[in-house]
């Protein structure tokens, strides 16, 4: 399967992590956040970096994941508390992709997107042990914003 992640031209040429806090992972996780399209990327990123920046250069980073199930985690809706879609849901998020972490448990955790729910954000981590013979950079593709976004 093929994932994606938008990424600034000087972070995509490697798949790595800043380990920063997010909406599934606490400070220090070596997590990357990839979409299941281009396009809920680009939305995904807009909505993380609060306005569109034409002015910094973007790539899109290419990510496959191996065909095996046992690679993946999936986080259902329903096991979701009612706010976690806002920011007030965020520490109950991070617990549940903390766990996830830190259990080993699979290199991917496949979590409804907050934008658009019935997408999907793969959720890579790093640090497990099936991450560099199961997750590859498979290319970088240019990556334009349109002015009809502007």
């Amino acid at each position: 399967m093929e994932v994606f992640r938008i990424s600034k031209e000087i972070h995509a040429s490697t798949l790595s992590s800043s380990g920063s806090a997010n909406r599934w992972n606490t400070k220090g996780q070596q997590v990357i956040y990839t979409g299941s399209s281009r396009s809920l990327s680009s939305l995904e990123l807009v909505v993380h970096r609060g306005s569109i920046q034409p002015a910094s250069m973007y790539k899109v980073m290419v990510i496959s994941i191996a065909d095996d199930d046992y690679l993946i985690k999936q986080v259902q809706v329903n096991d979701l508390p009612a706010n976690w879609r806002t920011l007030a849901g965020y520490s109950a998020l991070q617990k549940i992709g903390s766990t996830w972490y830190n259990s080993q448990e699979t290199v991917v955790l496949k979590v409804p997107s907050a934008i658009i729910v019935y997408e999907y954000n793969y959720i890579i981590n790093t640090e497990h042990p099936e991450f560099d013979r199961k997750i590859q950079l498979v290319r970088i593709e240019d990556y334009f914003w349109d002015s009809r976004l502007l």
